[in-house]
């Protein structure tokens, strides 16, 4: 068996699937891979016409697209102090009417900012524009816009761009709720029936466990990807964003989907979620 999987060149993602990918998970099914930004992903999952047949996505595209995909219990990124932040060239900026970059207006990025302007920003933002996060902070930088949305190892690289965080997204969620945060998810088309679903589970896993016995042995493929990223900026990527809910999400990761995909619904960002949405077979 060979499937179709899309995920980010990002070092979680590649450290994630690496022995998965090159054969090295006994059992696992073969992997065609395509490498894409979460904002690409997501757009094919919500299209359903896509040919992918495993996608990493954001949490917050869920709602429009479990009807054909279901969530897999790991592979994916949800942790506590990872959130994305909300970055400008002055400290305190006041975001009133300001234009601000996202790297997708369907991103748990995007949601969680949502969230947080709607409670500390009166009157609202200005205009948003979405685009490849890595572009968004040599745009503020260069002053084409007054904000940015940043996520992953912006988190570790901000200030070389002489930028300053005005919000935590993940702090204010975290305080608010006392959840983790989730924010990139693994589905996979239920049409692939429950057996091969519980498969693609347990090879995740696997694959994972395999990286953190011998992390030398994924450097190479996370570098090749991890477009010409400082080693020692990839490896604090990986060690926030691939934890214990990369391996299972358990209760506290299910519930902090829930209570992100719950909240936002009611907040009319997101459809409602069904009583089994989330249910894995």
């Amino acid at each position: 068996m060979q499937l179709k999987i899309a995920y980010s060149p990002c070092p979680n993602d590649t450290f994630v699937f690496d022995a998965w990918a090159h054969g090295r998970v006994p059992g696992a099914p073969r992997l065609d891979v395509t490498f894409a930004d979460i904002d690409v992903t997501n757009g094919w999952a919500e299209s359903g016409t896509d040919s992918h047949d495993v996608l990493k996505v954001s949490y917050a595209v869920l709602p429009w697209i479990l009807d054909q995909y279901a969530l897999l219990p790991c592979g994916g990124a949800l942790g506590r102090g990872c959130g994305p932040l909300v970055l400008t060239r002055e400290p305190g900026l006041d975001l009133r009417g300001r234009t601000v970059a996202v790297p997708s207006e369907r991103s748990t990025a995007y949601l969680l900012f949502r969230l947080w302007a709607a409670e500390t920003v009166p009157g609202g933002v200005g205009e948003v524009v979405v685009m490849p996060f890595h572009e968004i902070m040599p745009a503020v930088r260069d002053g084409k816009v007054d904000a940015g949305l940043v996520i992953h190892e912006a988190r570790f690289t901000y200030k070389a761009y002489g930028l300053h965080c005005l919000a935590d997204m993940g702090e204010h969620w975290e305080s608010t709720t006392g959840l983790p945060i989730p924010l990139g998810a693994i589905v996979a088309r239920r049409s692939l029936g429950a057996e091969t679903l519980r498969l693609l589970a347990d090879s995740a896993r696997r694959s994972v466990r395999m990286a953190w016995d011998d992390p030398a042995v994924s450097r190479p493929y996370v570098m090749e990807h991890a477009q010409e990223m400082d080693p020692k900026v990839a490896d604090q990527h990986i060690g926030l964003y691939v934890n214990e809910f990369t391996a299972d999400l358990g209760e506290a990761g299910y519930a902090a989907v829930r209570g992100l995909l719950t909240r936002a619904a009611a907040e009319g960002l997101v459809p409602p979620l069904g009583p089994d949405a989330l249910s894995f077979p």
